[in-house]
């Protein structure tokens, strides 16, 4: 029988940076089969393969597809809504869900080729977990084009920071969060029952709510603990949000993969991060000054607009510890209601201006992103055999982090081998089509 040919699509770049921090690669060469990396060579030094399908982007750097492993898609966005408050109570759970499928495209477009999108509530206090699924299960199946997705579940106390986030006068549904170890327990194994990928907890106070002080302890050492074991046994990875070093430690003790936020921190809680090899996910641009301007124009109270500005310089002091130990660190934003959506590359302008290098910067979006979410085998580097996720963006990041921002210049989206976004003149291919982008806000 005559061996059938595997198809072979060949991409070039003037600069490839492989997302493993050593030097960039001039005039790179990438193969690749059945949706994975087969090769990866300069060229004129290696063979091209006969009949591939060659895309030459001689002007573009090539890199990894991008990670975001905090963010909340399902959250109604500035780009989506004009006041957070009637969207939060008259927005339906179906129409939450086309709204998440919409903010997950623009992610995508924006070269963002792996989410780690966590659970928004609804109107009705409950969280919108079996709708993630079905949205990552569809995509999966190639229903509709989107990012790779690892979605999550809510496993919480009652008046936690993120039950709160429902306005206070909302019914709530009775299964939604819970108490005791043994009761968290349950909510674990009923959300991993949906199919979620990962577990969402919480272990402090917060700065997007009303009145809530950031040092608002939530749960006890001993439910903390039962919410990770749980997730652990079930072979699921555990993210917990933590404002504090009191958080942070809680956290660490109790296995969390992920410590999330870390706006405050001290040096027993620095030394256990490091010694404990965690990852923290600073999600730096939702405090942002950017963030505050849209907060004011979708009619945030004026609480929460000055607790986000008082947080900025103990988060970038914080920040700045935090590379100067060594603490691995992941990329994520916290986009929700701020800033808008697409804009997350923003968070890695924000890592250099406070000391990390670009190289350093793109890293924590790649590498160390796909390694804080269980998904370092398959994506976050360029190396043959992982996933061909791939973007080419016009100049050099290295030189300007801020090209990464830009839409115009992510000239190919690449996931698993297959063109999503391709804005070369005369290859026009895009998720969401220019003339779609003008949806109202509602």
């Amino acid at each position: 029988m005559e061996k059938r040919l595997e198809r072979t699509t060949v991409l070039k770049g003037s600069r490839l940076i492989d997302g493993l921090g050593g030097d960039v690669l001039k005039n790179a060469v990438v193969f690749i089969e059945e949706g994975r990396i087969k090769e990866i060579g300069m060229e004129g030094r290696i063979t091209l393969p006969a009949g591939a399908e060659v895309i030459d982007m001689a002007d573009c750097t090539l890199l990894p597809g991008l990670l975001d492993i905090h963010l909340h898609c399902s959250a109604h966005n500035v780009l989506t809504f004009k006041n957070y408050r009637i969207s939060q109570l008259e927005v339906t759970p179906p129409l939450q869900m086309l709204y998440t499928l919409l903010h997950q495209q623009i992610m995508l477009e924006m070269g963002f080729t792996t989410l780690r999108d966590h659970p928004w509530p609804n109107a009705y206090g409950g969280h919108n977990s079996v709708e993630l699924v079905a949205l990552r299960d569809a995509v999966e199946a190639g229903i509709f084009a989107g990012p790779r997705l690892v979605v999550g579940g809510y496993a919480t106390m009652t008046g936690s920071h993120l039950d709160l986030i429902v306005p206070r006068g909302c019914r709530r549904e009775p299964d939604a969060t819970a108490d005791g170890p043994w009761e968290l327990r349950k909510l674990v194994r009923r959300q991993l029952r949906v199919g979620v990928d990962f577990i969402k907890t919480c272990a402090s106070g917060g700065g997007g709510t009303d009145k809530e002080a950031p040092d608002v302890r939530n749960m006890t050492q001993e439910e903390l603990d039962a919410v990770v074991d749980e997730a652990h046994a079930l072979d699921k990875h555990c993210a917990c949000h933590c404002f504090t070093p009191t958080a942070q430690k809680m956290a660490i003790r109790a296995g969390a993969d992920t410590i999330d936020h870390c706006v405050f921190t001290d040096d027993e809680a620095i030394d256990m991060l490091v010694s404990e090899k965690k990852f923290i996910v600073p999600t730096l641009l939702h405090r942002s000054d950017r963030a505050i301007e849209v907060r004011k124009r979708v009619g945030t109270s004026d609480f929460t607009l000055n607790k986000m500005k008082m947080l900025q310089p103990t988060t970038k002091e914080t920040f700045q510890r935090f590379i100067k130990a060594g603490v691995r660190i992941a990329m994520g934003t916290d986009t929700q209601i701020d800033a808008e959506m697409g804009a997350n590359a923003h968070e890695l302008e924000i890592y250099v201006n406070y000391g990390m290098t670009p190289m350093e910067a793109i890293q924590t979006a790649t590498k160390n992103a796909a390694e804080a979410i269980w998904l370092g085998r398959e994506t976050g580097t360029l190396e043959p055999g992982k996933f061909a996720d791939i973007i080419a963006v016009k100049g050099d990041p290295l030189s300007d982090i801020r090209i990464l921002q830009e839409k115009e210049k992510i000239m190919i989206v690449m996931k698993e081998g297959k063109v999503f976004v391709d804005r070369r003149p005369g290859h026009k291919k895009l998720v969401i089509h220019d003339e779609a982008w003008g949806w109202k806000r509602m």
